[in-house]
């Protein structure tokens, strides 16, 4: 499943440590990079690559909110929804992506351009509600600034 170059740079990430289990993220990354998710096909492998067993990668897979067990739209949108966020207007921002998107929570558009998620911290409390958007940090939202970033991601 995964490419000679992904494999490739898997193998070369893990030799610089001290055990082959401790390059597992950075592996998921790439393997994920190279899909688009991560199907047990892909964990599969990166477990063969590293010498360790499917269920620890799975339990590593799983723990983390930035790795997705399921194909995503190309635009991945998390909401933060703690308590400092939700009390600045997340929950707002939330129902507001559901009904301008037309999909809920752990929904993909039909189209495939956007995914929807909540996660329980993007540690920049102090500027909420946030959200973020692939790899990009949005503070202070409003909705004009949801409406706006929802623009000009359509326009890729």
């Amino acid at each position: 499943m995964l490419t000679e170059e992904a494999v490739a740079k898997i193998e070369e990430m893990a030799s610089h440590y001290p055990v082959p289990k401790a390059a597992l993220l950075p592996a998921l990354h790439v393997a994920q990079e190279e899909v688009g998710w991560l199907p047990r096909e892909a964990m599969e492998e990166v477990a063969d690559l590293l010498g360790i067993t499917p269920s620890d990668v799975l339990s590593v897979a799983s723990f983390y909110t930035m790795f997705f067990k399921q194909p995503v739209g190309k635009h991945v949108i998390e909401v933060c929804t703690n308590i400092s966020c939700s009390l600045m207007g997340a929950d707002e921002c939330l129902e507001h992506l559901q009904r301008r998107l037309g999909i809920g929570v752990g929904e993909t558009t039909p189209d495939g351009r956007f995914t929807l998620k909540t996660v329980e911290c993007l540690a920049a409390c102090g500027n909420g509600p946030t959200l973020l958007m692939d790899e990009d940090y949005y503070e202070d939202l409003t909705l004009e600034k949801l409406e706006s970033l929802l623009a000009r991601a359509e326009e890729e």
